[in-house]
């Protein structure tokens, strides 16, 4: 290989060169950051709507239940609803069984 001597004038471009590369580089980075942490906070925000809709659906579902005849009897009769739910099993699995 040949030695090659730079000259101060290609030593200057060359830091110019580095100097411009690096600052396109970071500007890069700079904006990559901006758009993940928008990103970041627009699916936080999604995140914690979700959680208060979820709540709010729950509550209303538990009020649902808690007035329904069904869930009355489930209460009052613990143990009956133990013993429909099995009875409801075994009838559904006698059906689908292979045979």
């Amino acid at each position: 290989m040949e030695n090659v001597k730079q000259t101060p004038s290609s030593n200057n471009t060359d830091e110019l060169l580095s100097k411009k590369a690096q600052h396109a580089l970071h500007d890069s980075v700079d904006t990559v950051a901006e758009k993940a942490a928008k990103a970041e906070q627009a699916i936080r925000d999604k995140a914690h709507r979700s959680a208060e809709a979820i709540n709010e659906t729950q509550d209303k579902l538990k009020k649902q239940w808690a007035g329904s005849a069904v869930g009355r009897f489930a209460v009052e009769n613990p143990v009956a609803t133990v013993g429909i739910a099995f009875a409801a099993g075994m009838l559904i699995t006698s059906l689908f069984r292979k045979r």
